[in-house]
């Protein structure tokens, strides 16, 4: 073998050695940095959230009966004096809510029609059936039950809640409101406790109709002070 031979075959093999050695980490970072480029893309699970305990274990109900039409002292409403009262002290306690709806309903729409059926069925001792199924009320520890006030005394259609609920309402705290034009509670705690001797009657809460219509901070705000002094 010549020299210029020799020279040729040993140029080669260093090009090949070259080009082999030059490829093959070329071609490992790329793997690598795809790799990498990928773990990145992918997010990580989400941890499952913890469920969340309620603050004591307890739970309350709002119940109400409200009239809309035309009331005293505020002319004709589109929400009843009491409607406005129970959703309020809902958001404030936290409380779920039921509405006494009569099942026929065929209260008058003006006022002065409206106070005379509310004095009628007073002197019959009426019991005007309502609507609607009742929740199961062994969930609540405490219920707060709101109305008008009609003839000085909780319309006819609280005594039928109270009677046909009265194992229900047994053993729990009851917390009586109402809306008026002027007489306050009206005894409303004195005839809760007669009609639900099993049950404990706590402080109540009286608000005019014509705050609850005009003024929803100072409801708001008397919801607010009642409930600090009563839980």
């Amino acid at each position: 073998m010549t020299k210029t031979t020799l020279k040729h075959l040993l140029c080669s093999t260093l090009a090949l050695a070259l080009l082999g050695g030059c490829s093959s980490p070329s071609s490992a970072s790329q793997v690598s940095s795809d790799s990498e480029k990928q773990e990145q893309q992918t997010p990580a699970p989400e941890p499952t959230p913890e469920p969340t305990p309620s603050q004591d274990g307890e739970r309350s109900l709002v119940v109400y009966f409200s009239r809309t039409g035309e009331q005293y002292g505020v002319g004709v409403i589109e929400k009843g004096n009491t409607a406005i009262v129970a959703e309020i002290l809902a958001e404030e306690t936290g409380s779920d809510l039921f509405e006494i709806l009569p099942a026929e309903d065929s209260y008058p729409y003006t006022y002065d029609e409206l106070i005379d059926v509310a004095k009628k069925e007073q002197a019959e001792n009426a019991r005007p059936a309502y609507a609607g199924t009742v929740p199961d009320l062994s969930q609540y520890s405490a219920i707060y039950i709101g109305s008008p006030v009609w003839w000085g005394d909780w319309p006819m259609i609280l005594y039928t809640f109270f009677e046909n609920n009265a194992e229900g309402l047994a053993g729990k705290t009851l917390y009586p409101f109402c809306t008026h034009a002027g007489s306050g509670l009206a005894g409303f705690d004195q005839k809760l406790s007669r009609t639900c001797p099993d049950s404990t009657v706590g402080e109540g809460l009286a608000i005019a109709g014509t705050t609850a219509q005009s003024d929803a901070d100072s409801v708001r705000s008397s919801v607010q002070d009642w409930v600090k002094r009563i839980r």
